[in-house]
């Protein structure tokens, strides 16, 4: 489900012996009740118990599974039937769309990077085309300069574009909407965090896990917790996606649920709600059967935004936990750390707390 720049780089970790719960899940959501507001009324009591659900979610659990929540099965089912027919490709022209250092969009299969134990080949695409990245250095820096990402659409197959970018529109939306109440239950106006996604960096993953000869010592993903905002993960009913539960460190197997969404807070709202709500683990599990198609949308600000605990959220009894993030710079950097072929550890936003000692000041 994350992406290859959120994982945490660590001894090889073959398939996992540990318990495994499945007769259990992360919550279930029915966002129904906000289907038919009225945005210039005050929140009736159905919606009220949705936020508390939210929260509640966020802050025990880091992820829950929403239903009704509007996004066109066709341009769904669309996407992935885009997605099948393009890992299906032979190899060859999948490399013609092969993303590189300059470029972080594009095709590479899991192979190519430092974290070998993953099963799984993938694409991604940009939801703001093409994506302006705006300086990150001082201004007398020669280096000083503005480049662009731009989506490395393949020719094959035909439709491909025009599927992934009608699909990116919907969930996208759904985000959003997400993003409001993810604000209204830390007690926050609703649209409290919309600024900061003006010029976004938010991209979709189309992920391929194909069937795996030798389970037991591969993973499709290994742990890792997504480095973004949020993130709207859409998969196939083969399922395999794992979560570490915060009460007692056990893996929860997520059930696929037909026409459904799974949800998880990234790093950035662990920081804005200043660990209020938290990033949590998540792995997925290869197959030793079936093909495995996931899609997830990572919802990411823009490359300028300075990530720091909301003032509102913020007291003598509550200083701030974080010193003040660039996405920009954080994001880049986790990114010159997948190309770099030592072994170290990608930056982590627990590097940015302020240390128990120092004294803070939120004035």
């Amino acid at each position: 489900m994350g992406e290859v720049d959120t994982a945490f780089v660590q001894a090889p970790e073959h398939r996992p012996k540990s318990k495994v719960i499945v007769d259990e899940g992360i919550p279930l959501i029915d966002l129904s009740p906000i289907n038919h507001q009225n945005e210039d009324t005050t929140p009736d009591s159905s919606i009220l118990h949705l936020i508390q659900k939210i929260g509640c979610a966020c802050k025990e659990w880091g992820f829950f599974q929403v239903i009704n929540h509007k996004v066109s099965l066709e341009k769904r089912e669309r996407i992935e039937e885009a997605a099948r027919k393009f890992f299906a490709l032979s190899l060859e022209e999948k490399l013609k769309v092969r993303r590189d250092e300059v470029n972080v969009l594009g095709y590479f299969e899991a192979e190519h990077t430092k974290n070998v134990r993953d099963w799984k080949e993938i694409y991604d695409f940009n939801v703001q085309e093409p994506t302006f990245i705006p300086p990150l250095v001082e201004p007398d820096d020669e280096q000083n300069v503005q480049f662009q990402w731009d989506n490395r659409w393949p020719q094959n197959p035909p439709d491909f574009k025009e599927a992934c970018k009608e699909y990116a529109q919907e969930v996208e939306k759904l985000a959003y909407k997400l993003m409001e109440l993810v604000a209204l239950s830390l007690g926050l106006v609703p649209n409290r965090f919309r600024g900061y996604f003006t010029h976004n960096t938010s991209n979709i993953r189309l992920n391929h896990y194909p069937p795996c000869p030798y389970p037991h010592l591969a993973l499709g993903l290994g742990r890792h917790k997504d480095t973004g905002v949020l993130t709207v993960l859409a998969q196939d009913d083969v399922g395999g996606l794992e979560v570490r539960r915060k009460s007692d460190g056990e893996w929860i197997r997520v059930k696929p649920i037909s026409n459904s969404f799974i949800i998880n807070v990234g790093d950035m709202i662990q920081v804005w709600s200043n660990d209020a709500y938290e990033s949590v683990e998540h792995r997925v599990m290869v197959n030793s059967e079936k093909d495995r198609f996931s899609i997830p949308f990572f919802l990411k600000p823009a490359l300028y935004t300075d990530v720091m605990p909301l003032e509102e959220l913020l007291d003598d009894r509550n200083p701030p936990i974080y010193r003040p993030i660039n996405w920009g710079k954080f994001r880049s950097a986790r990114m010159r750390s997948n190309f770099a072929k030592s072994h170290v550890q990608n930056l982590q936003i627990y590097q940015f707390k302020f240390p128990k000692t120092e004294s803070k000041s939120i004035n």
